[in-house]
């Protein structure tokens, strides 16, 4: 990483930030969509379009054509049918589900990703992460309780949803393992661009399902979203040029607060005191997991400088 970037971390934190409103924009389309058009549909338009901002992005790098060059596409596949399978059951939850809702059991997946990293990639967690990811799934937990009557409280307290929303954030979890897996021999540009392709080609299968011929305003709130996706994905990829992980991650979490803006304006719903309490714990747990890892960054950084020999001087 270019030193000149590493020390700009308010750049990244914004780039971050930025990244997460538009996300939100992006969840916000296709909720107000979602009760027109089936979710193969959406995931079609998030992931053809979004190739619209990660191609210009990938020229204005430098990185077109050799972006398409791999040894590695089953590696990409594996990827994108775990996180075309995210995008599904996130958009159904997001369907189904009070919008803050939604965005709160899936922070969940950051916690599950350390569960994956152990038994897929054998990383060594030790007591403290551990303890952080019980105790943010049993945030996530809290939050399902809500939902324990089966949705008797109304058409967005739906058990079908909460499950869904679980279901998208295992499958995110898993795809993060697998980008964490690529990012060793591929590039962020890469890995983004073979994404948005199988995520498009694995949602055209739903076509014969049941897809509805949009009109021209619901087209261009569809390819919106694509795009909204694909800057999203860019900025998100950009943010950790500018400072490391442990410090642009947390701002990740400002996400529910666009959740609830949007919750209350557009959608004129709020969350549960049970909803925002678990979504408190899952948050507190996601954060110190984060601040483990930092520290855990800083002992491996330490060891190595320890372990490398000194060149005695002449």
């Amino acid at each position: 990483m270019d030193s000149r970037q590493q020390a700009r971390p308010i750049v990244g934190i914004a780039l971050k930030v930025a990244s997460t409103f538009v996300f939100t924009g992006m969840a916000t389309l296709i909720k107000l969509l979602s009760d027109r058009y089936p979710i193969g549909e959406l995931t079609f338009f998030r992931s053809a379009f979004a190739l619209i901002p990660v191609l210009i992005w990938a020229g204005w790098r430098g990185r077109l054509p050799a972006a398409f060059y791999t040894a590695h596409i089953g590696g990409h596949a594996l990827r994108s049918i775990a996180g075309t399978t995210a995008m599904y059951c996130g958009f159904t939850a997001l369907s189904l589900l009070p919008f803050a809702d939604a965005t709160a059991i899936g922070y969940a997946a950051p916690l599950v990703t350390v569960v994956f990293a152990v038994f897929l990639l054998g990383e060594n967690v030790r007591m403290y992460r551990w303890s952080a990811v019980i105790v943010g799934l049993f945030g996530v937990l809290i939050i399902l309780s809500d939902y324990a009557d089966g949705g008797a409280g109304g058409p967005e307290r739906s058990l079908v949803g909460a499950a869904f929303a679980v279901a998208g954030a295992v499958a995110g979890a898993f795809a993060r393992v697998q980008v964490r897996v690529l990012t060793r021999y591929e590039g962020a540009a890469t890995i983004v661009i073979y994404f948005s392709v199988f995520a498009a080609l694995i949602s055209l299968v739903t076509a014969p399902f049941g897809w509805a011929m949009p009109d021209l305003g619901d087209a261009l709130l569809l390819v919106l979203a694509g795009v909204f996706g694909g800057v999203g994905q860019v900025l998100l990829t950009q943010c950790y040029r500018f400072g490391e992980a442990s410090t642009i991650a947390p701002f990740d979490y400002t996400s529910m607060i666009w959740a609830l803006m949007v919750s209350l304006i557009v959608f004129d719903t709020w969350p549960s005191h049970i909803v925002l309490a678990g979504t408190a714990v899952v948050v507190g747990a996601g954060l110190f997991v984060i601040y483990r890892e930092h520290l855990l960054g800083i002992e491996r950084t330490r060891s190595k400088r320890a372990q490398t020999p000194t060149t005695p001087l002449s």
